[in-house]
């Protein structure tokens, strides 16, 4: 009994100790759309930034957007505390968005804490969020690499820069990487014509109702005049009578 006490006392800290040492792998800057990120769409998306430090705060975040498939639209949405910086670059290969060409696009994103003290940056065990809006996504892809740099206060600078090779393990700082979903249907495609023809069947209905509508009040006015109408004819008979009388 004893020896099986022991032999589980030492499983137990070995898998107590994988797990402390496994952790930190989990703690990294991340990517994330809120909803959905469909090829050839606009999508919000955050970057995740967890402290994965016991005596340091993040005070920075630098994010290299992707060359090989440049957005030509990239918005970032104010974050409380902290400053941003929006670089671009020039293009090798002009983009067309919206029936104009852009010989640049942001190559990088840049949030760098205000605050002081305590309140600065993302104190340890905490995270912030870093929301972006991007577009439009490829429809070349299947995803989109991107490169983070995360500064601490004491200076140390965690570079989250390696790609995930299929079929590999994730790598030890791997960089944030979105994933794209398929891609919507066109307005004009399948669900427009569904919806043009739902919305020509409702004018369809409602005019068949107006017409409706209309052919019941023509055949109340003709029942009212020909009432109106006996009605005067029966008056003027009874008038006639009287004055015969008379």
């Amino acid at each position: 009994m004893k020896k099986m006490s022991r032999a589980a006392l030492v499983g137990a800290a070995a898998v107590s100790s994988v797990v402390l040492v496994s952790a930190p792998a989990f703690a990294h800057v991340s990517v994330q759309p809120e909803g959905a990120a469909a090829k050839g769409g606009y999508a919000v998306i955050d970057f995740k930034v967890p402290n994965e430090r016991d005596d340091a705060a993040t005070t920075k975040l630098e994010v290299s957007f992707p060359t090989d498939h440049p957005l030509a639209s990239v918005m970032p949405e104010p974050v409380p505390g902290w400053k941003v910086e929006v670089t671009k670059s020039k293009l090798d290969k002009p983009l067309e968005m919206h029936g104009e060409k852009l010989t640049e696009a942001v190559s990088k994103v840049t949030w760098t804490a205000t605050g002081s003290g305590a309140d600065k940056g993302v104190r340890p065990g905490y995270f912030q969020k870093f929301p972006v809006s991007v577009g439009q996504l490829p429809t070349d892809a299947d995803q989109l690499v991107f490169k983070a740099l995360q500064t601490y206060d004491d200076k140390e600078v965690v570079r989250w820069i390696e790609p995930q090779q299929k079929g590999q393990e994730e790598p030890e700082n791997p960089a944030p990487t979105l994933t794209l979903s398929a891609a919507a249907d066109d307005e004009h495609g399948a669900s427009g014509a569904a919806a043009s023809d739902d919305h020509e069947k409702a004018a369809t209905a409602s005019s068949s109702d107006t017409s409706s509508d209309s052919d019941t009040t023509a055949r109340v006015l003709g029942i009212v005049g020909i009432v109106v109408g006996v009605a005067g004819v029966a008056f003027g008979v009874l008038a006639g009578r009287r004055r015969t009388n008379g």
